[in-house]
This record gives C-alpha cells, structure tokens and sequence, in this order.
C-alpha cells in the first residue's frame, strides 16, 4: 500500500525559512517521479514543484527560486525547502506520486489532482507578518 507521510509544516515569521519532508513507502522503486502541490482553503490544489525519475525538475514561475525541491532516494524521501516565505505562501502543502518515472505533470498544470494518483495527508504552513 502507498504512503506518502509529509512532515515539517508549521508557523513561520514573513521572509523566513521552512523545509518540508515527505517520506514514502509501499513500493520498492524510489526512481519513480514525485511533486509538490499546495492548497488554500476555497481554491483549487495547485502544483508547486514535480520532479521526475531522471531528476527533471519543473518549478511554478512564481515559485522557482524560493522553493527548492530535493530527493533522497535511499530514504525515499522528498524535500521541499522554502525561502523567503510570503504572506500569500500559507497553504497546506501535499506531496504526490503517480508511480512512474516521467513527470506525472509539469508544476504549471491547472489540475495537479488529475495527474497524481497518490497523495499524503498534508502538512500546513503559516505564515506571520
């Protein structure tokens, strides 16, 4: 069975740094492409960053350069680390995998719940001023 468990969400001070982990389990290829997507409360799930199995990485355009996404392939787990949190950044944030290699998505895809077949339970992040 697929687990996908996010960790690290939590209140953070405007400009500040925060760095979510997502630990995988249920299935043995840690090669297999995974993604970020976030969700405010009202609006629809929208991607943040997806990475693929080669490492391929694909940013949202208002998100590339705070957001990093990371790997690690031998704790199957995935990163995301956060830098200069903004007051429009609070979110619960989901990480996601479809079980395949490839980008499941690109980070700009309108509909990132179509394109994911696995998701976590989320894991929310404040924001302060």
């Amino acid at each position: 069975q697929v687990q996908l468990v996010e960790s690290g969400g939590g209140s953070v001070q405007a400009g500040g740094s925060r760095r979510l982990s997502c630990v995988a389990s249920g299935y043995s290829d840690s090669g297999y492409g995974m993604g970020w997507c976030r969700q405010i409360p009202g609006k629809e799930r929208e991607g943040v960053v997806v990475i693929a199995g080669d490492g391929s990485i694909s940013y949202a355009d208002s998100l590339k350069g705070r957001f990093t996404i990371s790997k690690d392939n031998a704790k199957n787990t995935l990163y995301l680390q956060m830098n200069s949190l903004q007051l429009e950044d609070p979110a619960t944030y989901f990480c996601a995998t479809d079980l395949r290699r490839r980008f499941a998505c690109y980070a700009s895809d309108p509909h990132p719940t179509l394109a994911f077949g696995y998701w976590g339970q989320g894991t929310q992040v404040t924001v302060s001023s």
